[in-house]
């Protein structure tokens, strides 16, 4: 620190507090966030804190100074989240007659309330599904009210609620779905449902979540328009809903975990999270479970239209008695908030 310039000595008090941030965000997905809930906001930007670590990382070697070392481990340390946050390469395998299709979307009622200002937005939706003609098909935020017909699945298993608006969840199947159920959760936004699916002999459990929403959007669109005029309140409200929705997402994991160990057959795990690829939920409900993006995805695997960073927030997770074969994420079609995702995948033999 003596050979350091006062500018150096700044540069380097800053480096160290991110280091700190960047050591607490790797710790924070094995603590349950109930414990820490408002430093569980730090798994939200943790792809952040590695880009701006290897930013120090160059600003010290260009200069051939020993601090460096620190922000060398921190990457070391952080290897295991980049496949997380981008994949260099995929892992797709050859199509065979065997393997079957999911895709997993959450289509926003299809526009029911107008949110994009197009009247076509459910047929779109239809058109881009039978295009891709998924042999399984998870829809989050689901309203029959928009009409949308999808009755060539002959098989389905939808769980709705409301009054006027009836809104929920569905799976729909080309193949025979035998018995279904729906994991609704006392006070808790959103919910789980599962399908056990009979694919020729073989049989599938295929969950599909929509965890309790931070809520973060309609402040997130007024931040864009106005970053001069963000106040403190508005901040605090942002990182209170982003809390309490971890505390509700740690409570519905819970349940989903505890419902699926009794299950015998290979299960899914399809939908939307609501959280990142480094946070305590997605740690907990991956448990053992193939993440389809990691498995052969490519790129950042974008899944939720925010401006300004490449969110994964939808997953497909496979049971490791199958192989993914490949993954496709669609972020040129924009219409809902969020974009599909879709894997292929077999029975290992």
């Amino acid at each position: 620190m003596k050979k350091l310039s006062w500018f150096n000595k700044v540069v380097y008090g800053f480096n160290i507090i991110l280091i700190v941030l960047t050591i607490l965000a790797y710790v924070l997905p094995f603590l349950a966030p109930k414990a820490f809930p408002l430093l569980s906001v730090l798994t939200l930007i943790l792809p952040l804190f590695l880009i701006l670590n290897a930013l120090f990382f160059i600003y010290w070697l260009l200069q051939l100074k020993r601090q460096l070392i620190l922000s060398g481990i921190i990457l070391l340390l952080g290897i295991t989240f980049i496949n997380k946050f981008y994949k260099f390469s995929s892992n797709e395998v050859a199509k065979e007659e065997k393997d079957f299709t999911l895709m997993s979307y959450n289509v926003r009622l299809f526009n029911l309330f107008e949110w994009i200002d197009d009247d076509a937005i459910g047929s779109k939706i239809l058109t881009f599904i039978n295009e891709n003609n998924p042999d399984v098909l998870c829809i989050q935020e689901y309203s029959e009210n928009a009409h949308v017909d999808l009755r060539v699945y002959k098989y389905k298993a939808v769980f709705m609620e409301g009054n006027k608006i009836k809104t929920g969840q569905a799976i729909f199947s080309k193949f025979p779905i035998f018995n279904q159920g729906n994991l609704q959760i006392k006070d808790v936004g959103n919910n789980i449902t599962f399908a056990d699916i009979k694919k020729g002999k073989d049989t599938i459990r295929v969950y599909n979540i929509h965890l309790q929403s931070i809520k973060i959007s309609p402040d997130v669109n007024e931040i864009s328009e106005n970053v001069e005029t963000i106040n403190q309140k508005k901040s605090q409200q942002v990182f209170g809903r982003i809390r309490d929705a971890f505390k509700k997402q740690e409570q519905q994991a819970e349940v989903l975990v505890n419902h699926s160990k009794d299950c015998h057959y290979p299960i899914i795990i399809a939908g939307d999270m609501n959280n990142s690829a480094f946070s305590y939920v997605y740690r907990s409900i991956k448990g053992n479970l193939n993440d389809s993006f990691e498995e052969a995805g490519k790129g950042f695997g974008q899944t939720y239209n925010f401006k300004y960073y490449p969110a994964r927030i939808d997953y497909i997770f496979a049971d490791k008695r199958m192989k993914v074969k490949s993954f496709k994420y669609f972020p040129e079609f924009e219409n809902s908030d969020h974009f599909p995702i879709m894997a292929r995948l077999s029975f290992v033999e």
